[in-house]
């Protein structure tokens, strides 16, 4: 089908799942390996120090997942609607569809469900995925869905995160996915379709990664002041795992070893004792 007889194209491409991304699912993998195994050798620290290590080890590597996860994630400001809608751009064919917008720091993911599925002979059900990371154009995305002709709304959304567009988002978001520097709280311009309006807020990846700042803040604080408040008791937290190790089992008996071929020493000044 082509656009010179008023027929859209078909829709032949693989649809990406809403929030799904391949390299978050690695990275949650990776980081739920390195706990398994740092469990399993858990039991073989002796003494006290068998809990500091725990607590140590577990909370570097929920940071440092969390921290890599967010990066993946499509859940940093995030809205839906069901509306009736213009289904085809220059159509007066409306449908009633459910709106998903999932916005991350590397793209956008649009999706489009018709509420039902089958709408005028078609099965509603989109789901789309624009990125801006390095050496990915976005502006050429959306020109590659305009030319397969998608549903007017998924066009409408994608639209708006253009670098053209008069919302001016692009640029935030952008820089939020390449630096972590600009911040997501300035609202987005107003998304209409049909009679109802989407908005965002914030998203679970958004959440988690500013309980796990507020965490760090709380814990860097809690070191800072027993530094100077009470340093004895950090450095007995700190160096507690070092000398558990280090101390002797109780109940154990020294060796003594003689050297019994130097007749000019006597046996005590050529005894070394030790403990095992």
């Amino acid at each position: 089908m082509t656009l010179w007889d008023g027929v859209l194209p078909f829709y032949p491409q693989p649809r990406h799942a809403a929030g799904l991304s391949i390299p978050l699912l690695i990275v949650i993998l990776v980081f739920l390996v390195l706990a398994a195994s740092f469990l399993l050798i858990l039991p073989g620290i002796r003494g006290h120090s068998r809990w500091f290590w725990l607590v140590r080890v577990l909370l570097s590597l929920f940071i440092g997942a969390e921290i890599v996860a967010a990066h993946f994630s499509a859940e940093w400001s995030v809205g839906s609607v069901s509306t009736k809608t213009s289904y085809k751009a220059f159509s007066v064919e409306r449908v009633r569809a459910h709106v998903g917008l999932h916005v991350g720091l590397e793209g956008v993911n649009i999706t489009l469900t018709g509420t039902p599925v089958q709408q005028l002979n078609e099965t509603i059900d989109y789901n789309e995925q624009f990125i801006w990371r390095v050496g990915q154009n976005y502006a050429g995305a959306y020109a590659e869905a305009l030319e397969k002709g998608l549903p007017y709304p998924v066009l409408y959304l994608a639209e708006k995160f253009t670098p053209s567009s008069p919302c001016g988002v692009y640029r935030q978001y952008r820089l939020a996915g390449h630096y972590a520097s600009a911040t997501l709280c300035v609202p987005l311009c107003q998304l209409r379709l049909g009679s109802s309006e989407l908005t965002t807020h914030y998203g679970a990846a958004f959440w988690i990664t500013l309980a796990t700042g507020v965490l760090c803040l709380l814990l860097g604080a809690a070191v800072l002041s027993l530094h100077y408040a009470r340093p004895s008791a950090l450095r007995l937290f700190l160096e507690g795992s070092v000398k558990d190790l280090e101390s002797p089992t109780k109940g154990s008996s020294p060796l003594i070893l003689s050297n019994p071929l130097h007749k000019q020493f006597r046996a005590s000044d050529l005894t070394i004792s030790t403990n095992l």
